[in-house]
């Protein structure tokens, strides 16, 4: 069995934070096309079988194929036989998630325009940095969420890294709005 340092960055641990789960989402999604499948997905639920057998989690079954079947029928909420980022968020155990709180602050595409108008301050077209580190302030806030300086400006640096696919520093609104997909695709969980 492979030690923790064998393991993918953080996969052994008990939780994840919001810049640990994005390092797994890098790790496992080798191609960068948005989806853990194919090989990606048959390596991650391999290391997720060693994380979970060595913290003494066991399945129903011993069989592999029926195993990964089992996982893909629980978190494959679309079906399309990926896992997306999203499907993610309630496969590993988070101290926090950011996304659901995005979620429920954004529940309708209305409101999401809403919040586009409020937080593009400078009517620039784009979310900047600061402009989104004020969003995800008033978010947590509103969630009641406590955070400090470091923990808003790790949300801020993973979102963009997680959401700005050309690298800017800035999220446009198709960018944005991939972020609202990805959280209402799956987010029906509520984290502990």
């Amino acid at each position: 069995m492979a030690g923790p340092q064998q393991q993918p960055p953080y996969l052994h641990l008990a939780e994840v934070t919001a810049s640990q789960f994005l390092e797994i989402w890098k790790h496992f999604d080798a191609d960068g096309n948005g989806y853990i499948e194919g090989k990606e997905l048959e390596n991650f639920f391999q290391e997720l079988e060693k994380a979970r057998k060595g913290s003494g989690m066991m399945s129903k079954s011993d069989n592999f194929g029926e195993k990964m079947k089992e996982f893909m029928q629980k978190y494959d909420k679309n079906s399309d036989g990926k896992i997306e980022m999203a499907e993610l968020a309630q496969i590993l155990p988070t101290e926090e998630n950011f996304l659901l709180c995005f979620r429920q602050h954004v529940g309708s595409s209305a409101e999401f325009m809403e919040a586009w108008r409020k937080y593009d301050t400078d009517r620039s077209g784009y979310i900047e940095a600061n402009e989104l580190k004020g969003f995800l302030s008033d978010l947590l806030k509103k969630a009641n969420r406590p955070y400090d300086e470091p923990k808003l400006q790790e949300y801020t640096q993973t979102i963009l890294r997680m959401f700005d696919l050309n690298g800017d520093g800035k999220l446009g609104l198709s960018e944005m709005s991939r972020m609202e997909a990805a959280t209402l695709t799956s987010m029906s969980w509520t984290p502990s």
